[in-house]
C-alpha cells in the first residue's frame, strides 16, 4: 500500500507560479511510476506529466514547456514546477502513483486557482 498527500496547491494570477508537491508513504520502493492529473469542473481528469522510475518523463501537451515534473533521490516526493499559469490551468491537481502488483494510487487532490 502507498499513501500519497499532495500540497502547495493555491490561488495564482495568470503568469504567476506554484510548485506542488507530494509524498509518498508506505511501500514507495514498490512505486514505478509517478504522475500528476488534473481535474477542471465539467471535464475528464487528464494527465498532466507523468515521470518512470528510470525518469522517463512524458507532458501533456498543453503544459509542455510551462510545467516540469521531478521526484528527489529517494524517489518518495515528486513536485511539479508550474509557470506562466493560465486561467485554463485551474483545476484539482491529484498526485498518482503505480505501483507493482497493486495497481494505481491517489492522493485527496490540491485546488489550483489561477485568477486575476
Amino acid at each position: 500500500q502507498v499513501q500519497l498527500v499532495e500540497s502547495g496547491g493555491g490561488l495564482v494570477q495568470p503568469g504567476g507560479s506554484l510548485r506542488l508537491s507530494c509524498a509518498a508513504s508506505g511501500s514507495t520502493t514498490s512505486i514505478i511510476a509517478m504522475a500528476w492529473y488534473r481535474e477542471a469542473p465539467g471535464k475528464q481528469r487528464e494527465m498532466v506529466a507523468a515521470i518512470t522510475y528510470d525518469g522517463r518523463i512524458d507532458y501533456a501537451d498543453s503544459v509542455q514547456g510551462r510545467f516540469t515534473i521531478s521526484r528527489d533521490n529517494t524517489k518518495s516526493t515528486m513536485h511539479l514546477q508550474m509557470n506562466s499559469l493560465k486561467p485554463v490551468d485551474t483545476a484539482i491537481y491529484y498526485c498518482n502513483a503505480i505501483v507493482l502488483q497493486h495497481g494505481d494510487f491517489w492522493g485527496q487532490g490540491t485546488q489550483v486557482t489561477v485568477s486575476s
